[in-house]
């Protein structure tokens, strides 16, 4: 990466961040490269917007995950960034993070866990808190609507088959499939997780509701107790 106080215009054609993703991709950048496409310009005094692109990935502790967490006044506090430049990198990431989403809309087929990860993938992998959601499901498996059952504290989400399945029996939904997230990023079931799971697959049972699936939901991927990863 270059250090010189020079604009990036006075740089070579082939080191220019725009100039380098059209020519060999974005793969090719780096992410203060990506992020200077954003921000576009410097803070003066020799700073190119490389170098303020730099500053937010360090802010961001160098992770994605890590500038989705950060809040607009954050990001306009670094030096050449400002707020109209903050809304364009929450909007970029807020899109980037959308993109691996695909609702599922009622009357739609769930297939396995991975349908189920990618509809709540978007909604649920940021949230600070875990949240149990509950999707009611008619005799082909198809969506009904969702249900959210319960906000926990930063570890645990606190619900009870009576109330996890009360939107079930209440609208009579021939099938469930239970998701909540887990803040920590980490989609690995919990002994708390696998308990919980055998207790609403009981409760099924005797409710007479065929239990399809809990799946974890987590920034680094999910967990489904019906493949048992």
């Amino acid at each position: 990466m270059k250090e010189e106080s020079r604009t990036i215009l006075s740089w070579p054609g082939e080191e220019r961040p725009r100039e380098k993703l059209l020519a060999m991709g974005p793969g090719a950048l780096c992410p203060a490269e990506l992020l200077a496409i954003l921000i576009r310009t410097g803070s003066g005094g020799g700073r190119t917007a490389v170098d303020v692109g730099r500053d937010l990935w360090k802010l961001g502790g160098e992770s994605w995950e890590g500038l989705l967490k950060l809040t607009a006044a954050e990001i306009a506090a670094v030096k050449g960034m400002g707020l109209a430049k903050a809304a364009s990198i929450l909007a970029s990431l807020e899109i980037s993070r959308r993109v691996g989403d695909i609702p599922l809309r009622n009357g739609s087929a769930i297939a396995d866990g991975r349908d189920v990860y990618r509809h709540f993938a978007g909604k649920l992998s940021y949230l600070e808190k875990e949240n149990f959601y509950c999707l009611l499901l008619d005799t082909k498996n198809r969506v009904l609507r969702e249900e959210r059952i319960s906000e926990g504290t930063l570890n645990e989400s606190l619900v009870h088959p009576r109330e996890a399945f009360r939107a079930a029996v209440r609208e009579g939904a021939a099938g469930v499939v239970f998701v909540h997230n887990h803040p920590s990023g980490d989609p690995s079931p919990s002994r708390e997780d696998v308990e919980l799971t055998s207790r609403l697959m009981e409760a099924g049972k005797l409710l007479g509701i065929r239990f399809l699936d809990h799946v974890i939901v987590a920034r680094s991927g999910y967990y489904s107790f019906a493949k048992g990863k």
